[in-house]
């Protein structure tokens, strides 16, 4: 099943219930809903990708996923010159965050006067604590 197709048989199924009122199992909803999920995966781990769709999808650069292509690191679902990569074996890229607190926002007045505090020594208007 694509993407598309799951998409379109739960919209339909969505429209049903909801024109009819239908009460229904939550839990055999979930199941089913599962099951065609997890047919989406299947069918999405056996596609093939250039380089550069790979790249878009992974994070990282086609220079990277042809050296490993190239390495064997990863197998080679195309030919050599034309390199393609299924989904199933993509590397993903781990997803950085910044340091400290994510509600916390860049303040450049603060950062001067923290630098201005660490160049000359004083406090530059700062309570001192």
């Amino acid at each position: 099943m694509t993407p598309e197709a799951f998409i379109d048989e739960w919209t339909k199924r969505l429209n049903e219930y909801r024109a009819v009122a239908a009460h229904v199992d939550g839990e055999k909803i979930c199941e089913r809903v599962l099951a065609d999920f997890n047919a989406v995966r299947e069918a999405e781990a056996h596609t093939v990708l250039t380089l550069a769709e790979a790249a878009i999808r992974s994070g990282y650069s086609e220079e990277h996923l042809g050296r490993l292509v190239r390495q064997g690191k990863i197998p080679n679902a195309g030919r050599r010159g034309a390199p393609r990569i299924p989904v199933g074996d993509l590397p993903r890229r781990p997803i950085t965050r910044a340091a400290g607190p994510l509600s916390a926002a860049y303040d450049p007045v603060t950062d001067a006067r923290t630098l201005l505090n660490r160049r000359k020594g004083g406090n530059h208007g700062l309570n001192p604590s």
